[in-house]
């Protein structure tokens, strides 16, 4: 089942997208917002489709299923020390043995895979079906499948892009599933499997601005990322003179406004005129591009990232199964996910990055 175990919960409060911190901060008008440019009424309507799609997701009430936490016993390893992580995409070879973790999801009779429901493309809720679809759909589905025989036995769980690591050790989802960048900051806090896709942090600006890249054309700049993002940490590393934090930035009186719970607020803020420019993978560019034609990828990805799925640490048998699904993707799945659904903002990509495997 898609977003719940069929029975009705609470639906969450919306906060910006997804609800993030647990509800909304009391927030008035902004002074100086002007009107939606770009889409015009098309922004507007993907705005109050991704508050909807907060609205209708139907999270699981206390005590149905058990907590996602229960699919591993095995207690959390401490992660590699940053110092000595020298190769983060290297993960645990396949397997598809049945450890803890895989064996209490099978008991339990559901995947509860954190997802996104507000990128186009990658993880979206399709307006007309209802339905939670994009390329991180298909691969969480087909995990699903895997280990229980029926791509449907999956709870897609929205999480905001600040949460998908509290998700994790919460016990609230099994794995992430929603473009989430390897390195060796994450890989102290979960687990990644083998990657899956390849991206780079780009600039996303309007197409008639004068911002020309990464670079000091963003001196004085509103730049916007989203919370825990590879981009925050790269703005924050080197900023060219951009203004990227709030003034109360992840405080009680957080504004959201250039740093923000989920990627595609940066988007919103950026069609308000709240924002000059946004930073984010350009793989999440690329599909917001196609949406609005009055914004541009701007320069080119000065970066080089990988996306991986990512479990609780300690969770080894469940990354191990992981990798085994990606190894049979890797033959044929992986390039029809791609053509459905990246190929047209994605043009090029010959396939998937090779695995990456530890020698212990």
């Amino acid at each position: 089942m898609a977003d719940g175990d069929g029975t009705r919960g609470e639906a969450p409060r919306a906060r910006g997208t997804d609800g993030a911190r647990g509800g909304p901060r009391p927030r008035g008008r902004r002074p100086g917002t002007r009107r939606l440019r770009g889409w015009g009424g098309v922004a507007a309507m993907a705005a109050a489709c991704a508050v909807t799609a907060a609205l209708t997701l139907v999270p699981l009430a206390h005590g149905e299923l058990g907590p996602a936490a229960a699919s591993g016993t095995a207690a959390a390893a401490p992660g590699r020390a940053t110092a000595e992580c020298t190769d983060p995409e290297a993960s645990l070879p396949p397997s598809t043995a049945d450890g803890p973790s895989v064996k209490a999801i099978k008991a339990r009779g559901k995947l509860v895979v954190g997802v996104d429901q507000n990128s186009y493309r990658w993880g979206y809720r399709d307006p007309a079906t209802r339905e939670l679809e994009g390329f991180d759909i298909d691969l969480a589905r087909a995990i699903a499948e895997d280990i229980l025989g029926d791509r449907d036995a999956v709870i897609l769980r929205a999480i905001p892009t600040n949460q998908r690591i509290a998700a994790l050790e919460s016990g609230r989802v099994d794995l992430v599933v929603r473009t989430m960048t390897i390195n060796c900051k994450r890989a102290e806090q979960v687990a990644f499997s083998t990657a899956y896709f390849q991206a780079g942090q780009q600039v996303l600006a309007p197409a008639t601005s004068a911002v020309t890249g990464y670079d000091s054309s963003l001196k004085g700049r509103r730049v916007c990322s989203a919370e825990g993002s590879t981009a925050y940490e790269a703005l924050e590393k080197q900023s060219f003179g951009a203004v990227f934090k709030d003034q109360h930035d992840g405080g009680d009186g957080d504004e959201d406004v250039l740093t923000v719970p989920n990627q595609l607020d940066c988007l919103v803020r950026l069609q308000l005129g709240e924002v000059d420019a946004v930073v984010t993978d350009n793989a999440l560019a690329a599909g917001q591009a196609a949406q609005d034609p009055a914004v541009r990828l701007k320069g080119r990805p000065f970066t080089t990232e990988f996306y991986g799925v990512a479990a609780k640490l300690g969770n080894d048998d469940l990354v191990r199964r992981v990798n085994q699904v990606l190894v049979d993707y890797r033959k044929g799945p992986w390039q029809r996910a791609y053509d459905k659904w990246l190929s047209a903002v994605l043009p090029g990509i010959a396939g998937p990055p090779a695995p990456k495997y530890r020698s212990s």
